[in-house]
């Protein structure tokens, strides 16, 4: 009886690590909160090495709060915006975190100039008024706080310690 409880137990261990891996929590005591004054539902998904269940944020001032994480394949996460339950056209918060650090941007090259983000603008805002902030204006097609083109340098970083708030419209 004991010898087939470890070798279920081992088994068990060995398919959990070959399981896909979520993004882990972070040591860091900062988050990104997204709000939603949109007049319409968005739907987020948190992406590291995989992607992330679907989550919706309602409209009229609901919102979603993702502490740190960091991605078990090196990368950074990316919480991917929408307003359909569909990624063909998304706003992207992109975060890495590096020792005491976040490197972060937002992301407009997979979003349609027709976007209910783009018509009702977005910004992110660090509670460390030392960092950088970004704010796309209602109708700015072409925001030059976001990327555009995969060669922008739209970049930013802050202390992981910060909190931002992502507003939507």
């Amino acid at each position: 009886m004991f010898f087939s409880n470890v070798v279920i137990t081992s088994i068990l261990a060995a398919a959990a690590t070959a399981l896909p891996h979520r993004a882990r929590d972070s040591s860091s005591s900062g988050n990104v909160q997204i709000v939603n004054n949109l007049g319409t539902d968005v739907y987020l998904w948190s992406t590291s090495a995989d992607s992330g269940a679907m989550q919706t944020i309602k409209s009229g001032g609901d919102s979603y709060t993702e502490n740190w994480q960091t991605n078990p394949n090196g990368g950074g996460i990316s919480i991917k915006l929408s307003t359909s339950e569909s990624l063909d056209s998304v706003l992207q918060f992109e975060y890495t975190l590096d020792s005491d650090k976040l490197f972060w941007d937002l992301s407009s090259i997979n979003m349609d100039a027709s976007s209910e983000f783009v018509q009702h603008g977005f910004s992110a805002i660090p509670s460390d008024s030392s960092c950088d902030t970004a704010t796309c204006e209602a109708g700015d097609s072409n925001c030059a706080d976001s990327y555009q083109h995969p060669d922008d340098v739209n970049t930013l970083s802050c202390s992981t310690d910060a909190q931002y708030v992502l507003t939507l419209g």
